[in-house]
């Protein structure tokens, strides 16, 4: 049931930042049901939309997932082992967190997620931009601007965690860590994995149409392209539309590239006035790619399942712990352990 929810996550969470160079993310979800066989807790982190390192609560071990980050100079000999100890950390925390959002929420029971997404990205400019939120169950919890140096409560539930976290410190660890550590990190990432990061594979484009009640659904599907950014749109006479355009999302493969499709409805009679465009830095200008009826010849892509690392990772995960006041224990969030080699708690 999870499943069906964080797919959708994933569509917007892995829509990266516009002028974007190079990113660095690191995505967390925890769940009380994740299905029997699958883990309860996933860290998993992205460079340049490819993850590279992964980390679940069934094997415990944070491991690269490329073969540049297992080369030999790619990180210090220590490590794997420091980020094993932070995920195991942050592995613990989500569990804490489930039951402070249960409370806070009034629940007893049921499937629930918690998320939280961090990281930085390099814009084509130079300038670098960083980002730390929480979704739970799939929607906006709270988010961290590091400009103002405040987080924004997106529920009522989030209000104790903003005052807590404003009032401990917490901004000032997350705008250090997202300006200085994660950026010096991402350089480090890209330049190590730079042959395989700045590859490029073309898109396989398909284009084919169908008609039911008088309506005409033209659909443009690109597969297999990498890198990531890629810009599909209908054109009608020349003109790009994009109003009455509906859009898949850009979504990853199970072999590291990527897939999307564009919809777009018609007359039944005016197939041949539309155009599919596609742009990509794989291909040495757009291309166009037109539907003809009939077209019995042409079916549909199967593309590849997206692996279960893949899916878990749609974004960011919330962590709490307990801390001390007054004496005694409370539950409360605090800020959670962040990768790269770098405790920000």
């Amino acid at each position: 049931m999870w499943l069906c929810g964080m797919l959708g996550l994933l569509l917007c969470v892995l829509c990266w930042a516009t002028g974007e160079l190079h990113s660095l993310r690191y995505i967390h979800t925890a769940m009380t049901d994740p299905g029997p066989g699958l883990p309860w807790f996933v860290d998993v982190g992205y460079v340049d939309g490819e993850i590279f390192v992964h980390y679940d609560s069934t094997a415990r071990r944070f491991v690269p997932r490329t073969e540049w980050m297992k080369a030999a100079g790619a990180v210090d000999p220590e490590y794997w082992d420091r980020n094993t100890r932070i995920a195991q950390s942050n592995e613990r925390n989500g569990l804490v967190s489930l039951d402070t959002l249960h409370e806070r929420y009034n629940q007893s029971g049921g499937s629930h997620t918690m998320q939280r997404m961090y990281g930085c990205d390099i814009l084509e400019d130079g300038t670098t931009w960083g980002y730390h939120q929480v979704a739970y169950d799939g929607r906006d919890f709270i988010a961290f601007d590091k400009d103002t140096m405040t987080f924004t409560a997106a529920v009522p539930e989030a209000v104790p965690t903003k005052r807590m976290w404003e009032e401990g410190g917490v901004a000032e660890t997350w705008k250090h860590y997202l300006e200085e550590t994660c950026v010096k990190w991402l350089w480090r990432y890209v330049e190590h994995g730079k042959a395989e990061l700045g590859r490029t594979e073309q898109p396989e484009v398909r284009v084919w149409g169908k008609e039911a009640d008088g309506i005409l659904t033209l659909s443009c599907r690109a597969h297999g392209f990498y890198p990531r950014p890629i810009a599909v749109s209908w054109v009608k006479d020349g003109a790009v539309l994009g109003q009455d355009t509906h859009s898949g999302g850009i979504v990853p493969n199970s072999d590291g590239t990527y897939h999307t499709w564009v919809t777009i409805e018609a007359l039944p009679g005016d197939g041949d006035k539309y155009q599919c465009r596609v742009e990509h830095a794989s291909l040495p200008q757009p291309g166009l790619y037109s539907w003809e009826w009939p077209q019995s010849n042409v079916v549909p892509i199967v593309v590849g399942v997206i692996t279960v690392a893949s899916i878990a990772i749609m974004s960011g995960t919330g962590f709490t712990i307990y801390s001390r006041h007054a004496g005694k224990k409370e539950k409360g969030y605090n800020v959670a352990p962040s990768q790269d080699g770098a405790s920000s708690s």
